[in-house]
Formats: structure tokens, C-alpha cells, sequence
């Protein structure tokens, strides 16, 4: 096997699906906390967490002690054939924080697309209806069902039509969405997105044949939008007047990334069906779909499964990250931590020199975004600039990275997104927050 840095990456290059994208052509060696050490020995201050998944930082010591430990017991336990002791022991943690209380069944699947799959399938044989409701800017996945009801961008399913029939989408009450400025107030953008799912049950998906409406409380993929409060509860009265499900997909917003164990909880709503995965396990693939057992009673035994569901290794590893959020106050730092990332993204807006490419800061805890103006929108984008740099907010990434941070972009929009580990030091976010802003000034400059 070859071992220099520079062979690995040929040799990955060489046998790795194309279809497979990665930010950068180097081979990640070791994680540390709110650091990334490459094969090549360079040591990066990690702001992506491995697309919002590390929320307690690498290899925190607690969880990986619990997944070791699991692996000298047993680590395949097929829900299939039996119960498990991590699998009922993550269920005991997470009932006491779920978003409401109704929300007492639990089935774990390994990854967040098949956690979608698997609310799809039980939406439609819960309500004896076929069709879906999504979002514009919405991302739910790349296996079939999921990238029906993903409109984030079109490379997701370009190329594979027919996907699953039955998808259909309204407006995220996001001024792009509704090709409205920027200062459209909350109400109005709520009114206008509200409407259009009005239209659409009245035009495209008659209510009788719609199983269930699906959103992010925090777009993700579509821009790190927060879902306005009004909003999520003008969906759930929907869904209650026409016997609609409610599918929250709290993949990359849940599990304290937004200052709340689950984004939901700042509106109150209740979900028929919660999506969980990501933070869940802290790197260990785990997803869960939590309902209510009145309604998980109706599925079929057997048309719920799969090989790996439920790991027992991961699920011993959820259960590690359940006891470290209460024991070291985790969402205690997040709400610390938010509020000093805001004020620094802030700072930079209010900045003479670059402030005037800054369209927009927003998110929640510390899943947070910086939007930039763009001479490449469409002349009917209300955040097109045409005297504006191209490509700044993947310019900007990759200055980033060249000294020594990790951030991603999101969306088919010039955003720049920050999900740095939740238990992120002040020090460490100050030092990636001046990064951020000497790589903004600097790419500006340019041009």
C-alpha cells in the first residue's frame, strides 16, 4: 500500500468514485477535538465538523471509550432479531428531551437520507395517501425518496429522472425563494409561502391524497435559513385541518446545534414524525425516526429494518453523547459561544471596507451564515450586485483553508456557513473568526 501523502491522494484520485466530491485533494489523518491533522501534517482548526456531524468535536473521549467499549461486547445486534441493551438504553435518554412529549417511538437507521426513507414510507402507510410536500431550498438526501423531496440545487438529481413520483414543493418563506428584498418583513414572507401551499393543495395535491408536508426548521443545504416560528405553526394547523402528517428534518439542526436540543422547540410545534442523525452519535452513522406509538402501531411488522439499523456500537455512542451534553453543559457554551460569533460576523458587516458585500448574517446558536452579494444572480435576484467579486464565498473557503480553517460554503447562493464543534473554546473561535475576516478582506481586495 502506498504511504506518502501525495501517493494516497493519487492513488485515491485513481480508484474513488468521481461522483463522489471533496473540498480539498488531501488525506485526512487524525481528528483532536475542534482540530484535523492531514496525512501531509498540516493541523487545521475544523469549522465544518464533518458537514455539522461532530458536535461534541473529534473523538470526544467519553464517546469513543463508549463505542471501544461496546466493540469488546457486541457490536452487531440485528434489530430483526432482537432487542439490543445501547438501542433501548438511547431511547431512555432521549425521551426526557424530545420536542414534545407525544413523540415516544424510535426506530435508529444508519445514515439521515435513509431516516427520510423511512418517514416517507411510514407517511404514506400511516395515511393511506401517496403525496409529498417539500420545500424550495430544502435537502433531505441523495437515495431516491429523499432527493425527490430535495430542492436545493439540481446536481443532487440531475441525470436520474424519474425519481419518486408524488413530490411537490412551495416557497421557504426566504426572500430569494420569493424573489422579494431583503427587508421584506417576516410576516409577509410567511403570508406569501403560506399562500402558495394553499394553491398547491388546491391545484396540484388535493389534501385527501397528501400524506404529509416535510420541512427543515433550519434550511441547511438551502442557505442556513431559519424557519420563522409562524411559519412552522401555520403548517402544523394545515396539517391538523386535513389529517396531514408534519415531518420535521432536524438532521443538521438538531442535537443542541441551534442553542436547543432540537431547532423545533423555539416554535412550540409538535412533529408527527422527527428526523434525527448527524450530531446524534458524533461521527458513528446513526439516524432515528421518532413518532408517536399511536400512529408507528399502524405500520406492518417487518416493512420497517435493515441490515446495520440501529447499530449497537453507534448506539452506545449516543448514549455517551447524551450524558456529555448534560454533564458538561454543552448548550450553556453554545448560547456563549453564539453570541460572540454574531457579534464578529457583525463587526465585519459594519466594516467600511468590505461591509457592503455582506448581504446578510442569520442562523441560530452556532449554526450560523454569512451571505455575499453576487454580480452572477439573475437580473430578477433582489441580491444581485453586478460591481460585486465573483465567487466570493468559495474564494473566501479556500483562503480559509490556506490558513488553516476548515468552513464550507452552502447553497446555490454566495453563503458561507459556520458549524464549528459545540463545545468550541472562546480562543478557538476567536482565532477562526479572525481568519474568516482577514481572508474576507483579502479576497475583496482582489476583486
Amino acid at each position: 500500500m502506498t504511504t506518502s501523502a501525495d501517493s494516497l491522494v493519487a492513488f485515491g484520485q485513481q480508484h474513488v468514485t468521481r461522483g463522489l466530491g471533496r473540498l480539498t485533494e488531501a488525506v485526512m489523518a487524525k481528528g483532536e477535538g475542534s482540530y484535523v491533522t492531514f496525512e501531509d501534517g498540516r493541523r487545521m482548526l475544523d469549522f465544518s465538523c464533518g458537514i455539522g456531524v461532530t458536535n461534541l468535536g473529534h473523538c470526544h473521549p467519553k464517546v469513543s471509550k463508549a463505542a471501544a467499549d461496546q466493540c469488546v461486547n457486541i457490536v452487531h445486534a440485528q434489530c430483526s432479531i432482537s432487542f439490543h441493551g445501547p438501542y433501548l438504553r438511547l431511547i431512555e435518554k432521549l425521551l426526557p428531551i424530545m420536542p414534545d412529549p407525544s413523540l415516544d417511538s424510535f426506530f435508529f437507521w444508519n445514515s439521515g437520507s435513509e431516516a427520510i426513507e423511512a418517514s416517507l414510507k411510514m407517511a404514506r402507510q400511516i395515511t393511506g395517501r401517496q403525496n409529498i410536500i417539500a420545500m424550495q431550498g430544502g435537502y433531505h438526501g441523495r437515495t431516491f425518496g429523499a432527493m425527490a423531496v430535495t430542492k436545493s440545487k439540481t446536481v443532487y438529481s440531475e441525470g436520474f429522472f424519474p425519481l419518486m413520483p408524488g413530490a411537490f414543493a412551495i416557497p421557504f418563506p426566504y426572500w430569494h425563494q420569493l424573489g422579494l428584498p431583503i427587508n421584506t418583513s417576516e410576516e409577509e414572507l410567511v403570508r406569501l409561502s403560506l399562500y402558495q401551499l394553499d394553491l398547491v393543495l388546491k391545484q396540484q395535491t388535493a389534501p385527501r391524497d397528501t400524506a404529509a408536508i416535510i420541512v427543515e426548521p433550519v434550511l441547511g443545504e438551502g442557505g442556513y435559513v431559519p424557519a420563522p416560528a409562524s411559519f412552522l405553526k401555520g403548517l402544523r394547523a394545515v396539517c391538523d385541518k386535513h389529517g396531514i402528517l408534519l415531518i420535521v428534518d432536524e438532521v443538521q439542526s438538531g442535537f443542541g446545534r441551534t442553542g436547543k436540543y432540537f431547532n423545533v422547540e423555539y416554535s412550540g410545534v409538535r412533529p408527527d414524525i422527527l428526523i434525527i442523525a448527524k450530531g446524534l452519535a458524533n461521527g458513528f452513522p446513526l439516524s432515528g425516526v421518532v413518532s408517536r406509538k399511536e400512529l408507528t402501531d399502524k405500520l406492518v411488522p417487518g416493512s420497517m429494518g435493515g441490515t446495520y439499523a440501529g447499530n449497537a456500537v453507534s448506539c452506545a455512542a449516543a448514549v455517551a453523547v447524551a450524558n456529555a451534553f448534560r454533564e458538561e453543559k454543552v448548550l450553556d457554551n453554545v448560547s456563549a459561544r453564539s453570541s460572540e460569533l454574531l457579534t464578529s460576523l457583525k463587526s465585519l458587516r459594519d466594516d467600511p471596507e468590505v461591509g457592503s458585500m455582506v448581504v446578510d448574517i442569520r442562523g441560530q446558536g452556532l449554526m450560523v451564515a454569512v451571505e455575499f452579494a453576487s454580480p452572477l444572480y439573475s437580473p430578477a435576484d433582489p441580491a444581485l450586485v453586478p460591481s460585486a467579486p465573483k465567487n466570493l464565498a468559495s474564494r473566501v473557503a479556500k483562503r480559509c483553508m490556506e490558513k488553516g480553517l476548515l468552513i464550507l460554503t452552502t447553497s446555490l447562493y454566495e453563503v458561507i456557513r459556520f458549524i464549528p464543534p459545540l463545545n468550541i473554546s472562546q480562543g478557538d473561535l476567536q482565532k477562526g473568526c479572525q481568519i474568516f475576516a482577514e481572508s474576507v478582506k483579502e479576497v475583496v481586495r482582489e476583486g
